[in-house]
């Protein structure tokens, strides 16, 4: 099979990219290089710097191609509230120039990556697809819109479309800038280098945290599957974590005893979140592999930027 990843350079494409390559795909990644690492790419993927709002580029891109695994985004919640233009052209923007792109190239597969983030606060948990969507950051509307215009575009060409709403991704080679760091990479750095943990209100607030290889065997189940054009599917571990439990394992997993400041004037986001993972396990023989004790395991020792002297 031939297959185009956008965003292919960040943290859940490359790993994706990687794992086709290694299997004996045809893989081309298309990515602006904002957050993305080309060295992260196996030497067999085909690798091209570009924007994904360049319809000629994409064009080139599609030849040939089978499925497009679309995860180009940006998608730092805290900061889609001070660049919301600059979220909406490139998650909007940019899913609505691929979906055209694909549509005159006449590809058979979209796999769409959003996330979690689109259910916003719920009075039901775990989160199912059939929940009201209730986005409560630029960042969520414009992965809501995505998947709108993703499945609205595809049927209209009659190309299948799969989106996969994934929840709190983590694993090893995922980054952590200066600001607004995802925070099982913030708090696995600062316990490492014997730094403190900030923890936003009382940490009772819970997440679903999923370790990148089973958010790859999902997406890549995508590609191949029966029956799930127009599904919207849900991924993640299915176990609701607060943050006082995941402070906790980051303790045990790196043996260090970072000092923790709680910080109760800060906004700590939803109380709770949670996916109900069912359906992906009935369309897509989908179920998680990691706990999260041992995916800060194998995270810590992954990947590099944790080996500290």
């Amino acid at each position: 099979m031939n297959y185009l990843v956008t965003g292919g350079a960040g943290f859940l494409g490359a790993a994706l990219a990687n794992r086709l390559s290694k299997q004996g795909h045809l893989v081309r990644v298309l990515d602006d290089l904002s957050t993305g690492d080309e060295s992260k790419l196996a030497a067999e993927v085909e690798f091209t710097r570009g924007d994904v709002n360049d319809k000629p580029l994409l064009w080139s891109l599609l030849q040939e191609v089978d499925c497009v695994f679309h995860l180009a985004a940006k998608v730092s919640v805290p900061e889609s509230s001070l660049f919301p233009r600059d979220y909406n052209h490139v998650n909007v923007g940019g899913t609505v120039t691929l979906m055209e792109a694909i549509r005159d190239a006449r590809i058979g597969r979209i796999v769409h990556v959003s996330s979690g983030a689109v259910y916003g606060p719920q009075l039901e948990v775990p989160y199912r697809e059939t929940s009201q969507a209730n986005p409560a950051s630029p960042y969520a509307v414009s992965k809501l819109s995505s998947e709108y215009y993703v499945r609205e575009l595809a049927a209209e060409a009659s190309v299948e479309a799969v989106v996969l709403r994934v929840f709190n991704a983590y694993g090893p080679g995922q980054r952590v800038p200066n600001s607004h760091p995802p925070i099982i990479a913030n708090y696995l750095k600062h316990a490492i280098t014997n730094g403190s943990i900030v923890i936003h209100g009382n940490g009772t607030q819970t997440r679903d945290y999923v370790y990148v290889d089973d958010v790859v065997n999902a997406i890549t189940a995508a590609a191949n599957a029966n029956n799930v054009d127009q599904e919207v599917i849900n991924v993640g571990s299915g176990v609701e974590t607060s943050v006082l439990e995941l402070v906790r394992l980051v303790r045990q997993v790196t043996g260090k005893k970072p000092e923790e400041i709680f910080n109760p004037l800060k906004n700590a986001g939803l109380s709770r979140m949670c996916a109900d993972i069912s359906k992906a396990y009935r369309l897509l023989n989908y179920l998680p592999l990691t706990s999260l004790e041992t995916g800060l395991r194998l995270t810590v020792e992954r990947d590099p930027q944790y080996h500290v002297e």
